[in-house]
């Protein structure tokens, strides 16, 4: 996958609020150990940074783009370039955190509980994944990567189901674990800008499809995502567009 540093931070304080409220449900009074997994530009490292300055803190991420942009914002963490699927701590630590990353990643009920493995007794797993698949901004884009134009090209990155519904992940991890918190939350996000949904997706999953594509034809792509999706998140009369997307999270203490 490729990622766009700069295109994911045009909506930086959109994405930084799932990342706050996440952090203040994290109990713990001086972790020593901290693993950001999946730690993109450093968000969330730079928090924990700050919260924890006695922690050893690592940043995981398989962008190297990412992590160049995280190494110059956050001085004193320790980064690392690892398939997130396979990483694995030298030694059990005290937290690990990943905010908008595992639903990249397949096997839930495999992946939930290893990671729990990997904490130190009383560690914790917290986690935030975006909850969007059934919103018109995915499955705009699903219905016209699977259209016959672009199936051939970006039918077989289509993932519908990106994470598992709550139930799901409280059978999977609460028998590993002395606690569990599960909760969701739905954002409504007042964007500025022309079309601006576009352009929040493009930081994400439709950046992705369109770095696969040639120039042409990430163009052709987006041109008609444009216009199916002007016409789902109409502007208000004031100019804005109202986005709501909705995150889930997860806070689980072995």
């Amino acid at each position: 996958m490729s990622w766009n540093p700069s295109q994911y931070l045009k909506f930086g304080g959109e994405r930084l609020r799932p990342v706050h409220d996440l952090m203040a449900r994290i109990q713990l009074e001086s972790p020593e150990s901290v693993a950001d997994l999946g730690c993109g530009t450093g968000t969330v490292t730079a928090l924990a940074r700050a919260r924890w300055p006695e922690a050893q803190i690592v940043g995981i991420d398989n962008s190297p783009q990412m992590l160049e942009r995280a190494r110059a914002a956050v001085p004193g963490a320790t980064w690392q370039v690892a398939d997130l699927a396979r990483w694995t701590p030298a030694v059990p630590v005290d937290l690990i955190v990943s905010n908008a990353a595992l639903h990249w990643l397949e096997d839930h009920p495999i992946l939930f509980p290893r990671l729990v493995s990997h904490l130190n007794a009383g560690g914790v797993l917290a986690v935030q994944m975006p909850a969007q698949h059934t919103a018109p901004s995915h499955q705009l884009a699903y219905a016209l990567a699977e259209s016959p134009r672009w199936r051939n090209a970006l039918g077989g990155m289509v993932r519908r189901r990106p994470i598992l519904d709550p139930s799901d992940y409280y059978a999977i991890v609460r028998p590993h674990v002395t606690s569990l918190d599960l909760w969701s939350v739905e954002y409504l996000q007042t964007l500025s800008g022309d079309n601006p949904v576009v352009e929040f997706t493009k930081g994400s999953f439709v950046g992705v499809w369109l770095s696969s594509l040639p120039d042409a034809d990430a163009a052709a792509f987006e041109f008609e995502y444009r216009r199916s999706i002007a016409e789902a998140y109409p502007k208000e009369p004031d100019g804005a567009t109202l986005f709501p997307f909705r995150r889930f999270f997860m806070v689980a203490r072995r």
